[in-house]
């Protein structure tokens, strides 16, 4: 039987080697615009106010073009995924984020979207696991950091998964880390 992790390792690894990525020398026509690389805290418990799993998240996100130009910012599709460490539930997501960046290359992030986990849904037996009430979850997030030179930004993230109290349970799952972009 193949191990939860490795199944999890092997995804990203999909995920990554299959997204259309530009080649080195650079190309216009690429949908592609972003990629960013992290490392999350998992399961904070700030909006929760409970925090049963443990470990740190691995993530890799795609930020893709167009990009719609809106008050004074632009929004742009994104695709991404969260893999724990320690067994604990990991997602995939997709949706949107809106970006505003300042003359001073600082900028501000905030993300909706829709995910789907690997975790529980309303298992009382699993107390060590985050009881999430269903399989489709909502996605905010935000994130602040700065750009450097153009391509290499560094900021920091928080996000929030949970149905919204759509569905029983609603524990919520929160996620803070550092992450890595390079645009393209």
């Amino acid at each position: 039987m193949i191990q939860r992790p490795l199944i999890r390792v092997a995804l990203l690894t999909a995920v990554l080697a299959g997204s259309p990525l530009p080649p080195a020398s650079g190309c216009a026509a690429s949908f592609v615009d972003e990629l960013r690389v992290g490392v999350l805290y998992h399961d904070l418990g700030v909006w929760s106010g409970r925090s049963s799993e443990t470990g740190l998240d691995f993530n890799a996100e795609l930020i893709f073009t167009p990009s719609w130009s809106t008050l004074g910012g632009t929004i742009r599709p994104l695709a991404g995924i969260s893999i724990n460490d320690r067994g604990g539930t990991s997602k995939a997501y997709g949706g949107a984020v809106y970006e505003y960046e300042w003359s001073n290359r600082s900028f501000i992030n905030l993300g909706l979207a829709l995910a789907v986990h690997d975790g529980e849904t309303d298992n009382e037996e699993a107390a060590e696991r985050n009881q999430l009430g269903s399989r489709v979850l909502f996605r905010v997030a935000v994130e602040t950091g700065f750009t450097v030179r153009n391509h290499h930004r560094f900021s920091l993230m928080f996000d929030h998964v949970s149905n919204g109290y759509l569905a029983d349970p609603n524990e919520g799952l929160d996620t803070l880390g550092i992450r890595y972009g390079y645009r393209f």
